[in-house]
Parts: structure tokens; sequence; C-alpha cells
């Protein structure tokens, strides 16, 4: 079998969203599967329709692992590799009924997987030559944000915090809450939680107040390219700068600009969230 990606750690829940799937699409039963002969085998191919860097090989493993350990299953490729269209991602085989019942859960995984993967490949390719990272956000599929955080990863990217538990970002509705941003800081260093301080600016004036509030990193939230400039050369001046991220409305297309005005980090929600799944297909043959 091919080798994973060691440097790319597997969600600890991963079991638990390959249950709820199959769950969701067995229920009490494969009534279908079950016209299919009982001792009958088959083999099966999956082919990609289109270039994709492919994620979701453990996730694949587990759904017929689960279904049926007799299945086996050989990849071609790895976890991470880009694939062109047409090419042969894995052959399975073992008793029919268990290839068709997993076939769906098994491809959902893969093709939703490898379409993040790809996505956030796009934008670091994008990236090439600077210091700035691109970053996810919770902008996720409900029940699959740490499978399509893993899928960032797989592709280049890095993840911004997993959920609201590790890591506070103070907004708009937070500061206006709190009264300001000195004492929405003041307020999460005093929580005692050990994770790092964000505070989302909208304007040069507020990140002024994020600075002088000792945040930890400041998102500048749909600023122009000339004022990144300014927040960044600002920042720099700083007696404690701060990690700058820019977020808001970053397509393929502006991300190189972004980066070029020397942001640390680039946030992008649509990784996650407009997800285009890559065309997958398998293929079977039957043994008598």
């Amino acid at each position: 079998m091919v080798k994973f990606m060691t440097s790319v750690p597997i969600p600890a829940n991963l079991p638990q969203q390959v249950e709820r799937a199959l769950e969701e699409d067995i229920g009490s039963g494969d009534l279908t599967a079950a016209l299919i002969p009982v001792a009958a085998s088959g083999r099966a191919a999956v082919i990609t329709r289109e270039s994709a860097i492919i994620c979701g090989i453990p996730y694949v493993d587990a759904t017929f692992a689960r279904i049926d350990p007799r299945t086996q299953i050989h990849w071609k490729i790895a976890e991470g590799a880009p694939v062109e269209a047409h090419q042969i991602l894995f052959e399975i085989q073992g008793p029919a009924r268990s290839l068709l019942t997993g076939e769906r859960t098994a491809l959902n995984f893969l093709q939703l997987l490898s379409g993040t993967a790809t996505t956030a490949h796009a934008y670091v390719e994008r990236l090439k030559g600077t210091a700035c990272r691109l970053l996810d956000t919770r902008k996720t599929i409900p029940g699959l944000r740490s499978a399509q955080k893993y899928a960032v990863r797989v592709g280049g990217g890095h993840n911004h915090r997993i959920g609201l538990f590790d890591g506070i970002l103070i907004k708009e509705n937070h500061i206006m809450a709190a009264g300001s941003i000195a004492r929405a800081v003041t307020a999460a260093r005093s929580s005692g939680a050990k994770v790092p301080v964000e505070v989302e600016v909208e304007s040069i004036d507020e990140l002024e107040q994020a600075i002088a509030a000792r945040a930890d990193i400041a998102m500048l939230d749909d600023f122009t390219l000339e004022d990144m400039r300014e927040a960044v050369a600002l920042n720099r001046t700083a007696p404690r700068p701060l990690k700058i991220e820019a977020s808001g409305g970053v397509t393929l297309a502006t991300i190189r600009g972004i980066a070029d005005t020397g942001v640390d980090f680039i946030s992008v929600g649509s990784i996650t969230k407009h997800v285009h799944a890559i065309d997958l297909s398998m293929r079977f043959d039957w043994e008598p």
C-alpha cells in the first residue's frame, strides 16, 4: 500500500466521521446491494476525471474496513500527490455487496477532501516566493471541519483556529459589547486562556488600538492594498509588532498582490466553503 504523507496528522475523530457517514447512507441496510448474490466477488478501479491533489486515502481505507475487512485496496498514488485526468487512483477487490455499499461514502470523502486540497494548493502556489502563509477559516461543512482542515494542510495551507476553543478572535460585535478594543483584549488576557488573541480591525485607527492593547494578531478586514501597505509599515515601527492577517473577498486573482504588501497571513474562507468536489468514477469488473 502507498504510504500517506506522514507530516500531516490524520484527524483523531476520523473513525467517528466515517461511522456517521455510513450510518447516514446505509441506515438499516443496503436494499439494492442485497439483490447481488452473497457469494459474488468483484474488483473495481477508481479513476479521476480531472487533475487534482489527492486527499482522503485514510478515509477511504477506514470506510471499506468498517464495512468489510475482507476488502483489499491497492493505492496507485500517495496522499497529497498531484494526478491528471483519467489516472487510476486505486484498485479494490472483495465481496461484491461490500464494494457496492461502500462506494458512495468512500468517494464522497475522497472527492470532497481532494477538492479542498486542490483549491488550497492553487492558492499556495500563488504565494510562492513570499513569506506569507495561507490560512483557512471556520467556514466549513458541519461535522467535517477536522477533515477539511486536514485537507487544507495536505494542500500546503495552514489552519487558523480549529474552533471557538483554541483561539480568541475579537470582532466588531465583541468590541461593541466590551466597549473598546482595549477592554476586549484586557478581558481576553484576564480569562486565563493560553491562546493567541486576535483582533479584527476595519481601519488604521483600529489597528493602532490593537497594537496599543498588545494583541497578538491583527486581522485587516477588507483593507485596500494601499491601506494594507500602510498597516504593515505602521506595525513594523511599533514597540511590539503584531502578526498581520489579511481577510475578506480574497481570490486567486488577488491573493498575490495582497501577499506582496508584506502581511504575514491571508485567510480564505472559500477554500472550505465553496468546494468543487473532484469528479471521480468507480469502474467495476464482476467475478463469476
